[in-house]
């Protein structure tokens, strides 16, 4: 009977102790214990910000049990490089270079990463009269300067002494600067002009009627490429077509005429060209373009030779073919042209005036060498001076100097291209009448020369000799 009375007490225990189990999900295939933190995912997962703006990571625990959980305070946060910095307590993090870091979120032994990939905080600038304007690397478009015409675009006529954002939109791609007028284009292939409209030089059919906001020419959106000179507009389509518009008196449309166009108007020379256009370059009166075979086509002003076919007339019309080549690019001064070969050899032609052409000597109809260097990457062309970038980075400029907008920090004209700092990182330039812009590999913008209006977005109205950085 005791035997039979401990066996039955064994048998009670034993159920006891499986039901007890059972309600805590023991067992052989359950756990004896609190959930435990098994990963890390962090969100987003690989972002792409602008040098010096931030971006807010968040990290979300996964468990043993399969449950999951936002984690704020059980979580430390850290930066792998020196391309970005992070709050430790709140995974806020900041772009500071360009390039990309890995961002970690740890509690106890257990991590979970992302990537940061910083851009730079500027991807194009364009270079007026007396007025600026830059893209960012968000798309957002930013303008300063003169803005008696409303150029600047933000919807009034004040001068601005540094960036301010145009409007709200951040899906602009391309920009140009007139005299005193600015076009743009958005992601969506869109026209947009704004600023002085006396000779029909925004397109849109009003001419007269000025604009201090961006307003769309027409409705199409195939435009690829846009360039402004003195008072004329021209853009190339994405079907290879070039158009233009606005000012007309010196032939500068190209269209046969003299006459100002309100609207864009296609420009042609023959079958074989018609849609082959791949740049263009406007100058203060006169045109230069290039067509994929890599020729050079020039119309407009001629007084200076700067059509570069050697001709005596004063006026080009139509698109004519300069000898030579093949081109790979072209800039378009007030009087003088410059292009680059597809061995990287540098040509000038045109008024020589201010030394602009690089070479010492008098004005030249037909492109003439510039030194024998085959290292140029990238020329600009401002009213009387010009820069270039060759392809290991380094900036040069020559022509006139007068407002410092070679950057060499005198006052002093050149005749040959002088190195311009010591960076060799440069990337892109622009060159207006008296000043001039450069973007480094970094996205960091430099402004130097004139600055009566501000057009160097330095906050003062103070001139520079020497590149000095933008904001």
């Amino acid at each position: 009977m005791p035997d039979l009375l401990l066996s039955r007490a064994w048998r009670l225990l034993a159920l006891l102790v499986s039901i007890v189990l059972a309600s805590c999900g023991g067992g052989s295939s359950g756990s004896s214990g609190p959930a435990t933190l098994k990963a890390i995912t962090v969100s987003p997962s690989e972002p792409t910000v602008a040098m010096g703006t931030t971006q807010q990571y968040t990290a979300t625990g996964e468990y043993s049990d399969g449950s999951t959980k936002a984690l704020t305070t059980e979580v430390t946060w850290s930066s792998s490089g020196t391309v970005s910095t992070i709050v430790a307590s709140s995974g806020l993090a900041t772009g500071r270079a360009v390039g990309s870091d890995t961002i970690t979120a740890t509690a106890g032994s257990v991590r979970g990463s992302a990537k940061l990939i910083v851009k730079a905080p500027y991807s194009a600038i364009s270079a007026g009269a007396e007025h600026s304007m830059a893209l960012r690397a968000d798309g957002s478009l930013w303008a300063w300067g003169g803005n008696l015409f409303g150029q600047l675009g933000d919807g009034s006529l004040a001068d601005k002494l540094e960036p301010t954002l145009v409007g709200s939109a951040k899906t602009w791609s391309a920009l140009a600067s007139g005299e005193f007028h600015s076009l743009a284009l958005r992601a969506d292939g869109s026209l947009w002009s704004w600023g002085y409209n006396l000779n029909g030089q925004l397109g849109d059919g009003t001419p007269g009627i000025n604009k201090s906001i961006p307003t769309q020419v027409g409705t199409l959106t195939t435009w690829a490429a846009v360039a402004a000179g003195k008072a004329h507009s021209v853009s190339i389509r994405k079907d290879g077509t070039l158009w233009a518009w606005g000012r007309n008196f010196s032939g500068q449309l190209g269209d046969g005429t003299e006459s100002d166009r309100t609207t864009p108007v296609q420009i042609k020379t023959t079958a074989a060209t018609e849609t082959k256009w791949s740049v263009v370059a406007a100058g203060s009166t006169h045109t230069v373009a290039r067509d994929t075979d890599g020729n050079l086509w020039a119309w407009g002003q001629n007084q200076a030779g700067q059509l570069g076919f050697g001709s005596s007339a004063s006026i080009g019309r139509s698109p004519t073919r300069i000898e030579g080549g093949p081109w790979v690019a072209v800039a378009a001064g007030q009087l003088h042209t410059l292009a680059i070969r597809a061995d990287g050899a540098l040509f000038s032609w045109g008024s020589n005036d201010r030394g602009q052409l690089g070479e010492p000597g008098v004005q030249r109809s037909v492109p003439t060498r510039v030194g024998n260097e085959t290292n140029w990457s990238v020329i600009v062309a401002g009213d009387l001076h010009s820069l270039a970038i060759k392809t290991d980075g380094t900036l040069w400029a020559w022509g006139a100097n007068s407002e410092g907008q070679l950057g060499d920090g005198t006052l002093i004209d050149r005749q040959l291209p002088i190195r311009i700092s010591d960076a060799r990182d440069w990337v892109r330039i622009s060159a207006g009448s008296g000043h001039t812009l450069g973007l480094r590999a970094d996205g960091t913008l430099w402004s130097w020369g004139k600055n009566a209006s501000g057009q160097l977005g330095i906050g003062s109205l103070n001139r520079a000799t020497v590149p000095t950085t933008g904001k």
